[in-house]
């Protein structure tokens, strides 16, 4: 599984690390990912989910079934 937050879409961005001397070298930022069990009202079971800590603070927000329907119509869960 790719280290794709299934919530929120987030992914691996980019960048450069910057020495002391300022030269440049790629790097790779990454997504803060937990992998948490959640139940569901709807389904009435649990669902394991790859989230980042954004997608888990929405989760509680939102509720958990608001953040599947928005992440199916995003496309961010096949």
């Amino acid at each position: 599984m790719s280290k794709i937050c299934q919530i929120t879409g987030k992914k691996a961005m980019t960048g450069n690390n910057v020495s002391h001397s300022n030269r440049r070298t790629k790097r790779k930022f990454y997504p803060n990912l937990q992998t948490k069990r959640f139940f569901s009202e709807e389904y009435g079971q649990f669902l394991t989910l790859k989230v980042s800590a954004a997608g888990i603070r929405n989760i509680n927000k939102k509720g958990l079934d608001a953040c599947l329907k928005e992440a199916y119509s995003k496309g961010y869960i096949s």
